[in-house]
């Protein structure tokens, strides 16, 4: 089955037959962008399917419809488009090409399946079954719960490796450090908005001074308000920072 279907209107300023407009088709392309993108190659090897022309005659001239199934990307089907669009005369007969759409046939097979989906769900499942994600989130928040310490005599929330580990991670708050540990960061304490001139937890000085600390702040101006605070006091190997106007508990791993 082809991924794309090009579909296109053809006028025709004279009475023509399907193998006249076919013939300009493979004509005009032929050798124009090389053996490469040969439409008789490319139909040999299957990267287009069969040409359908549809037509009928009125009033001395032809119109109708072409369509050209195909199995190249969507550069390649777009460029074929093009050149059909390029086409300017079949036969003696000035002819014009217009490309009305290129139908992605996978997508529409995908539209089907879901709407298929819809209403078998509606039809056959009675009772709401456990959500997968939801039955994970709440084992994962409850891991995260129970890895959560309280560190120093200020009682700053805190993973369980932070004497174990050589390097701290430095936070703002409470939800910085569960977000962390959801992703297996347990080295991690947080500075619990103690932060103010001369209010840095003095816990926070004293792992500075004896581990590489890494301060991670949040995207946005208070995070760097509470860089300047901390750096003024602890020694501070490195700062990390949240995209601009992200927060460190809104990150993924």
């Amino acid at each position: 089955m082809a991924k794309y279907v090009i579909r296109a209107r053809i006028e025709v300023e004279g009475e023509v037959e399907r193998s006249d407009i076919i013939g300009a088709i493979f004509g005009y392309t032929e050798g124009l962008f090389g053996e490469e993108f040969d439409l008789r190659d490319l139909q040999d090897r299957g990267r287009i399917g069969r040409i359908s022309v549809d037509i009928r005659t009125h009033g001395g001239k032809t119109v109708g419809e072409i369509l050209v199934p195909s199995n190249l990307d969507r550069i390649e089907t777009a460029l074929l488009a093009a050149l059909l669009e390029a086409i300017e005369r079949v036969g003696p007969y000035p002819a014009r090409i217009t490309v009305v759409d290129i139908i992605d046939v996978r997508a529409e097979k995908l539209k089907k399946i879901v709407e298929r989906a819809k209403e078998i769900a509606r039809k056959f499942i009675r009772e709401k079954a456990p959500d997968l994600r939801e039955v994970l989130n709440t084992i994962a928040e409850e891991v995260r719960r129970a890895e959560l310490t309280f560190y120093g005599p200020e009682r700053l929330p805190a993973g369980p490796d932070i004497d174990k580990s050589d390097t701290v991670i430095i936070v703002e708050g409470r939800a910085d450090v569960l977000n962390m540990l959801r992703y297996g960061y347990r080295n991690v304490i947080a500075l619990q908005g103690a932060h103010g001139a001369g209010r840095i937890p003095e816990t926070i000085v004293r792992l500075a001074s004896k581990k590489n600390a890494i301060l991670f702040v949040d995207g946005d101006h208070g995070g760097d308000l509470i860089a300047r605070e901390v750096l003024k006091v602890a020694d501070i190997d490195y700062v990390a920072k949240a995209p601009p106007g992200k927060e460190v508990e809104e990150l993924t791993g």
